[in-house]
């Protein structure tokens, strides 16, 4: 009963700490305040929360991997590939060798193995961080789709680096060969997995639907276990149940243009998502600073007599750890940048160069949080002998203290470097949605009038009906550029009735217009995506 309260208490402080962000007179990440009031709940309850760490994995990480990969904008994703591969394949790799190497220097007594695996927890990224610090103060919309797709694909790296690493302390041997192979199988299968579970749910869910009609939560809650699905799957199959987190996302953010769905559906997930997104990444960073104390605790109690590891030194080490992160983030941001630019002369095209503070700010963004706190909550228990996990406590600690570090330096330095920071403007998100409500426009007056037309009867009927059509179509005549009579209740009704259906036989023809246009990539599926929910929620009013 005392966990249930714990539970409660940590939803609780979730919701508060929305509340208490903006009541303080000084900008404070979101993160912070969570973790402050997990700790103040490990006070008042006197311990910790546990979780096994297979547990701890499987509920919260598919979801929020999940929503990751069906909402980042693809356009923007395919567009800058190059850079973000940099530095979701490049940096994680560059970042495990040297902070793995940093850190068995700073702390000889951990094993070198385990040391990899912290660095390899500690690649990637936390975009839902660095958009709480940057609420004030916004990024550039381009930094922040290279910054998203960037903790898309380096959570998975990250990971896979991570297994690996526990795989050989584990076993005590590690062979490049064997790891080569069972990535090319961890990765391909795991991208198979959550491609097959979303394309066959969403499949059956059509079939059954058609045949058997649904109820109204059906849906959500099929889209909901889907990526427990897709990562339950893989691990069965031994691939990366990370990775069929993300494909399924990937994946569902194309069957969502096939706009079978409806409208009262997706507005309503919309919700469900968005709270269960929040609430998810909240208890994160509650159980974080819930687990502290317990976790300071275990770090100075794991370490040797003779070591003389204290609470400071070991604040100080983590401290290290998160200025080496840093550092080697701004070498690997530095360079790539140079070597595009480069590139770019050689091939005689329009060059950019960068501010030197446009550097530091995507160095400081790479804000660590929910994803290395899951990763590393999975570190075994005990090794296959049943002896203690070499160095667990404190690898716990240390990825906790970074994570606090990571998001000081964020909330302090970001807003001051990115205040006034000017970078060349990108007017093709506006101008794609100005042509595309254009085009729907045009098509909802095409689909009104020819409605019109056949609903044509008598003549009393046809005034009406002419009255209706001519609403409907004022509106979409509005938005190209481009008060009734009194009337018995009767006539009345049949009036909003015929102007309704008209309604949604022009928000029907403006939602297959944009679908067809994200289809063909004449948008991008963001700006599907915003057009599609503002249309769902004129036409969750008519009905």
């Amino acid at each position: 009963m005392e966990s249930v309260e714990v539970v409660l208490a940590m939803l609780l402080a979730v919701v508060a700490s929305g509340y208490l962000v903006r009541m303080l007179p000084f900008p404070l990440p979101l993160p912070l305040a969570q973790i402050a009031l997990g700790a103040l709940i490990a006070g008042v309850f006197e311990h910790g929360m546990t979780l096994q760490p297979e547990i701890f994995f499987l509920l919260f990480l598919p979801p929020l991997l999940f929503l990751d990969g069906w909402r980042i904008p693809k356009v923007g994703l395919f567009r800058d590939k190059n850079t973000i591969l940099e530095l979701a394949l490049g940096l994680v790799v560059f970042t495990v060798v040297g902070a793995g190497y940093l850190i068995h220097w700073l702390i000889p007594s951990l094993p070198i193995a385990v040391a990899f695996a912290l660095a390899a927890i500690l690649a990637p990224t936390d975009p839902v961080a660095v958009s709480a610090i940057t609420q004030r103060v916004p990024a550039p919309r381009r930094m922040m789709h290279i910054l998203e797709g960037e903790a898309l694909l380096n959570d998975a790296t990250g990971l896979v680096c991570f297994r690996f690493a526990v795989a050989a302390a584990l076993t005590g041997h590690f062979s490049l060969a064997d790891a080569s192979l069972t990535f090319v199988w961890v990765a391909l299968a795991g991208v198979a997995s959550g491609i097959v579970i979303t394309v066959a749910a969403a499949a059956g869910q059509r079939w059954l639907t058609g045949r058997l009609g649904e109820e109204a939560g059906t849906p959500i809650l099929v889209n909901l276990l889907i990526p427990f699905g897709a990562y339950l799957v893989a691990e069965r199959l031994h691939a990366s149940g990370i990775l069929a987190a993300v494909a399924a996302g990937i994946t569902m953010s194309y069957v969502e243009l096939s706009g079978r769905a409806h409208a009262t559906t997706r507005v309503r997930r919309a919700v469900v998502w968005d709270t269960a997104q929040f609430a998810l990444n909240g208890m994160m960073f509650v159980l974080l600073g819930e687990q502290l104390p317990d976790i300071a605790r275990g770090a100075l109690q794991a370490t040797s007599p003779d070591s003389h590891l204290d609470l400071w030194w070991l604040a100080g080490v983590a401290l290290a750890i998160a200025f080496g992160l840093a550092l080697l983030r701004f070498i690997w941001v530095w360079v790539s940048m140079r070597l595009t630019i480069l590139n770019r002369r050689l091939q005689g095209k329009q060059v950019y160069v960068p501010n030197i503070r446009l550097v530091i700010a995507t160095s400081l963004a790479g804000v660590r949080g929910a994803i290395t706190m899951a990763g590393i909550m999975t570190l075994p228990l005990t090794l296959p002998d049943g002896a203690p996990f070499p160095g667990r406590h404190l690898a716990i600690f240390l990825a906790s203290a970074v994570i606090i570090v990571s998001l000081v330096l964020a909330s302090v330095g970001l807003p001051r470097l990115l205040r006034g920071l000017e970078l060349p403007e990108d007017h093709s998100v506006e101008s794609e949605e100005e042509r595309a409500r254009h085009d729907a426009a045009v098509a909802a007056i095409a689909a009104v009038e020819k409605a019109s037309h056949a609903r044509m009867a008598t003549a009393d009927e046809a005034e009406l009906v002419n009255s209706a059509t001519e609403h409907v179509l004022g509106l979409y005549q509005h938005r190209l550029g481009g008060s009734a009579a009194h009337m018995d209740p009767a006539k009345v009704r049949y009036a909003d009735q015929t102007e309704r259906e008209f309604r949604l036989t022009a928000l029907k023809a403006e939602r297959d217009t944009i679908l067809k246009l994200a289809r063909r990539g004449e948008i991008s599926d963001d700006t599907a995506r915003k057009l599609l929910r503002q249309i769902d929620l004129v036409e969750a009013r008519y009905r």
